[in-house]
């Protein structure tokens, strides 16, 4: 059967969707292990993770306005490139300092991966089948989460955590011949207008003060320097509405499903990323389970997520996307108040049973959540809707950990996680269901603000 370009760039960008996944998931197994290598305490774990995020969300917004004016394929290229090399140079990494460095070059990449993955799609699926595409590339995201820990618990087990990221490179490789050979066609949606350079740079100092204040909201510093981003942040929007070419179009969010739907993505996020990070602490250190196994328990939730996915995602084209996603985080919901009481004494079977129900319940979610959000726009703000899927979805995630290592420095203080800390571990894990359960339910309520708006789309 030949396949059609429609079917290469679905195929591109699924692999492109799994990648920057898995190795935005994979070193959560290996913090243990470079912690012991780089000495890092609990605090300096996270950021492992963090620096990572925070790179994305603080270059996604101009990088999305650069691939539309540059060429969408191009961008998508050029973040394969950048994303081979961050991968390559990071398994040099001799301190954490280089650690650090080497993988914001990666997060570089991804940001251009993640800001046109999804708009290449949605440019070139025709309207009926693009819920459906949207769920295999989706589907991309959660086997690449579904795998990581099992392939990072493994690798890092027997070979060491450097390995998690040599098992990317063939598949980027991959990404990339397809792209360059496979698809001639370029997407240019801005390629007329002029560059905002002063609101990018407003852009990424202000979200830059904002979220590194916020993980560190319990000192003055950080409530200083959050004040300082918001101040920041707000300065920016003034600007990009009155401005006739922004760097992002704020105009967008005056459309309610737009809006709802990219506010109950955040939340998302920001109540659910954590979880993957508490599982992983409670299995290898209150269990004292290798990392091996704990990888192993935690291919769950994102294996349900790969399942339901794509068929969540056919289901859009013809239900309301935000009654699925609403009945999604529903589901998430109860998953995370089951792990309020997480302890040494709960059984497996339940933690296992918490797992599968956020499976199913994001499943549900995201794919919908996703095509609406792709859906409620003009065809040509496509890059920009794009870009707002990746900034809520970095921005979440970053806060998600944020708020985790905050409830850390509230409750356990700034030490190594041994066992005369262990009951302090566990109450902070306890303590960030808790919130997160909260938010989900925020998150439901979001989804359903939406229904009845109207859909923008014009083609």
């Amino acid at each position: 059967m030949k396949l059609k370009k429609s079917d290469y760039i679905i195929i591109i960008s699924f692999i492109a969707s799994f990648i920057a996944a898995f190795i935005s998931a994979a070193p959560a197994v290996a913090l243990p292990q470079l912690a012991n290598e780089f000495n890092l305490n609990n605090i300096m774990q996270n950021w492992v993770v963090n620096i990572f995020l925070f790179t994305v969300a603080i270059t996604a917004v101009p990088l999305g306005k650069f691939s539309g004016k540059n060429g969408i394929k191009k961008t998508l290229n050029l973040g394969l490139i950048l994303f081979l090399i961050g991968t390559i140079i990071t398994t040099f990494a001799n301190s954490y300092i280089t650690l650090l460095i080497f993988r914001a070059i990666q997060a570089i990449g991804t940001a251009m991966i993640y800001n046109t993955q999804t708009s290449i799609v949605v440019l070139a699926v025709e309207e009926k089948n693009r819920g459906k595409a949207l769920g295999i590339i989706i589907s991309g995201v959660y086997i690449g989460l579904a795998i990581a820990p099992f392939i990072s618990g493994i690798l890092t087990y027997n070979f060491g955590w450097r390995t998690i990221f040599y098992f990317t490179i063939p598949f980027t490789l991959l990404a990339l011949f397809l792209s360059l050979y496979k698809v001639k066609d370029e997407w240019n949606m801005y390629e007329d207008e002029s560059y905002d350079k002063f609101g990018s740079i407003l852009y990424m100092i202000g979200i830059f003060f904002f979220i590194y204040g916020f993980t560190i909201l319990n000192q003055t510093k950080g409530v200083i320097f959050t004040v300082i981003g918001i101040v920041l942040l707000i300065g920016f929007a003034v600007i990009d509405l009155k401005i006739k070419n922004p760097i992002f179009d704020l105009k967008l969010f005056k459309n309610k499903r737009f809006s709802s739907s990219n506010i109950a993505s955040l939340i998302s996020y920001i109540a659910t990323f954590v979880v993957t990070y508490i599982l992983n602490y409670h299995f290898q250190y209150i269990l004292s389970l290798n990392s091996q196994t704990t990888g192993i328990l935690l291919v769950v939730t994102p294996v349900i997520m790969a399942i339901i996915s794509p068929f969540s995602g056919k289901f859009s084209d013809k239900i309301d996307s935000q009654k699925l996603a609403a009945i999604g985080m529903g589901f998430v919901t109860i998953a995370v108040f089951i792990l309020i009481f997480l302890d040494y004494s709960t059984p497996l079977w339940v933690i296992i049973i918490a797992m599968a129900l956020q499976g199913l319940g994001y499943g549900i979610f995201s794919s919908p959540n996703t095509n609406m959000i792709m859906s409620s726009v003009p065809q040509e703000e496509t890059p920009s809707a794009s870009v707002s899927i990746t900034v809520m979805r970095v921005i979440g995630q970053t806060m998600s950990l944020a708020m985790l290592t905050i409830i850390f420095s509230v409750i356990m203080g700034n030490v190594p996680i041994i066992p005369e800390y262990f009951s302090l571990l566990t109450k902070s894990s306890q303590t960030a269901c808790i919130i997160s359960t909260l938010l989900c339910f925020i998150a439901v309520i979001a989804s359903l603000v939406g229904i009845g708006g109207k859909n923008d789309l014009t083609n």
